[in-house]
């Protein structure tokens, strides 16, 4: 049996810890430690997305990632991204574009989404049906999401976000 580690790092924001196995996963961390639940697992193969979080602004399979290897970093889950009250930009649109159904891939799309549009405020609809084909969407057929974060977009423009 291993011994669990305390994990340190800032979540959303705030710093957060708690004790992981060495073998935990991120997802699980976030999960199950932090209450966090907003952060989706779906395949626990890195290949639907689902999970994506953003770690020190960069998106990653959070299935994909251990726990300890986090251990300092900044974290930021969909949580992190709004709340009902105070949506994001990116999360309205995706409400009044339609662009999601079940819901399941959204929490993975919108940080795929809100990186591409941190780092590129100007991005078309080529960049971004590259920076969401990383997460699968079983639902919407992608046109409604890239309708989304094309209004997200333009909104955050206009706000100079």
């Amino acid at each position: 049996m291993t011994t669990p580690r305390t994990v340190e790092l800032v979540v959303n924001g705030e710093p957060r810890a708690a004790d992981a196995e060495p073998r935990m996963l991120l997802s699980d961390f976030l999960r199950e430690k932090l209450a966090l639940t907003g952060t989706h697992v779906g395949c626990e193969h890195g290949v639907c997305g689902a999970c994506t979080v953003l770690v020190d602004g960069e998106s990653v399979r959070s299935c994909l990632m251990l726990a300890v290897q986090a251990q300092g970093a900044e974290v930021r889950t969909i949580e992190g991204l709004g709340s009902a009250d105070d949506m994001h930009p990116l999360q309205e649109a995706f409400w009044e574009k339609h662009g999601l159904q079940c819901g399941f891939c959204t929490p993975g799309m919108l940080m795929s989404a809100v990186e591409l549009l941190e780092s590129n405020p100007t991005a078309g609809r080529d960049e971004i049906r590259e920076a969401i084909s990383s997460t699968l969407c079983r639902c919407t057929g992608y046109q409604t999401i890239v309708e989304a974060v094309q209004a997200a977009a333009e909104k955050m423009q206009g706000e100079g976000q």
